[in-house]
């Protein structure tokens, strides 16, 4: 059978600051008729496994630990006994949600998942977290890309960028070397392709995702990211 992508918009609220938040969340299905890869498991195990259907589990993958991306991974996992993979460094993260567990697998760059007739290969893009993953599929042409980098870039993390420049460093140097029709489907929002926001990196490298309103025309301001770093910080080669 032919593999597939499939999407799975479920809805919970997170709390930032005091303040409730309502917000979608989108868990992908990867496989064909028999057998998927769940990548992101969130809030509603029933709805996802509702679309899963009879076709069995093979994995369910965390692109990262947040908890409102996890909630629902040891269900839909554990009805099939599927396995349940995650980078080592976001087992914080995912504590804070599973006090009792760890997940089965410990992810690394350049690992391999198979489905159907399509591998997803691992590739680190911390940013957002430290353990932060996107997982590419050429065979379908596209990346999940978890926060890392959404429809309208570079995503966050209550309004801020904990780590901006290996946010940045981890966009310009993998997701930004895929071919440009790759579509980037990340953990919210809508799709869109790998060439729709490469045109944007410079303006991102330059400061513009943290430049105030008032010195949006001030083309001198290069003050400190929000992380602390400087912009020369940022590597766009993430082995240099």
């Amino acid at each position: 059978m032919t593999a597939r992508i499939e999407r799975v918009v479920t809805e919970g609220v997170v709390e930032i600051d005091g303040v409730e938040h309502k917000v979608e969340n989108n868990t992908w299905i990867v496989g064909d008729d028999d057998e998927v890869i769940v990548i992101d498991a969130a809030r509603d195990a029933e709805k996802i496994l509702e679309r899963v259907g009879e076709r069995e589990v093979l994995a369910v993958i965390c692109t990262h630990g947040l908890p409102d991306h996890v909630g629902a991974a040891i269900e839909v996992a554990s009805r099939d006994e599927a396995v349940i993979a995650l980078h080592p460094k976001d087992k914080p993260l995912w504590r804070e949600t599973w006090s009792e567990t760890w997940p089965d697998i410990d992810m690394e760059d350049d690992g391999i998942f198979g489905v159907a007739d399509v591998q997803l290969d691992v590739m680190e893009t911390p940013g957002i977290s430290p353990g932060g993953v996107s997982l590419y599929c050429e065979g379908l042409s596209a990346v999940f890309t978890g926060k890392t980098l959404q429809a309208d870039g570079p995503g966050k993390l209550g309004g801020e960028y904990p780590a901006l420049a290996d946010q940045l460093t981890a966009i310009g140097g993998r997701l930004f070397t895929l071919p440009h029709e790759t579509r980037v489907l990340a953990v919210h929002g809508d799709e869109v392709t790998v060439g729709d926001l490469e045109p944007h990196f410079d303006d991102w490298v330059s400061g513009s995702l943290t430049r105030s309103a008032d010195d949006a025309d001030d083309d001198n301001k290069q003050g400190p990211l929000s992380d602390g770093s400087r912009i020369a910080g940022i590597k766009l080669n993430p082995d240099a």
